[in-house]
């Protein structure tokens, strides 16, 4: 998802913003609510505004209520300390499409940003997509991989590259595109971390890592065989 921050304490959308790229989001991040509402009404294609109520210059009700006065088609998943019926009804009045209270949990948002990406997805839901590749089966929404039926526990970091190879097969992919991939972009990080991933994932998928194969000088693809 295309996702926008709206949340003024620092250390929190830090750590906020690297989980949800872990988990292969886009995000933005607005440290108070005038520019959290300039983004969220001037950038095209987000799917979900997460908005922190108690900021520095104006409420995240306020925020909300504008987003919504502007017409512009994004979801609002709201933070809040403030964690009473009338206070949720509030922010549900306002435009907010779900709830959060502080402390939470990452798992939380996460599940319910799920939630409101399939509350928007039109028409009948379809089937999750599985990746495959020879023996290889990556399940995205279950975040699982087998080989030849049997489960192989991975990495994120690992499965993402493992993804990013079994959407493009046969297709070489450089170093620098598999670290878009799977690296957050707030990470320093060198092309030479791909190099070891790629050995760390290999010797997880056995006799099947043998269809990553090295293109000298350029970087990886998923090949058919066995022979890499």
């Amino acid at each position: 998802m295309h996702l926008l921050l709206v949340e003024d304490d620092e250390r929190l959308a830090r750590a906020l913003t690297r989980l949800l790229e872990e988990d292969r989001h886009v995000v933005e991040h607005a440290p108070d609510g005038r520019t959290g509402l300039d983004l969220a009404t001037g950038v095209d294609g987000l799917d979900c505004v997460i908005l922190d109520i108690g900021l520095p210059d104006m409420s995240g009700l306020d925020v909300a209520r504008r987003i919504r006065a502007s017409r512009v088609d994004v979801s609002i998943l709201m933070l809040t300390a403030r964690d009473t019926v009338n206070d949720r009804v509030v922010g549900l009045d306002a435009g907010a499409d779900d709830y959060v209270v502080k402390p939470f949990a990452y798992q939380e948002v996460s599940a319910r940003l799920r939630a409101l990406a399939r509350r928007a997805e039109p028409g009948p839901r379809r089937p999750e997509p599985k990746l495959s590749a020879g023996a290889i089966v990556l399940d995205e929404a279950a975040r699982r991989v087998t080989v030849q039926g049997r489960s192989v526990d991975l990495s994120p970091r690992e499965f993402s590259l493992l993804e990013a190879l079994l959407r493009h097969p046969g297709q070489v992919l450089t170093r620098d595109q598999l670290l878009d991939h799977a690296w957050p972009f707030s990470v320093a990080v060198t092309p030479n971390a791909v190099d070891a991933y790629v050995h760390y994932l290999r010797t997880k998928l056995g006799e099947a890592g043998g269809q990553i194969e090295t293109v000298r000088g350029v970087g990886y693809r998923m090949g058919d065989g066995a022979d890499g």
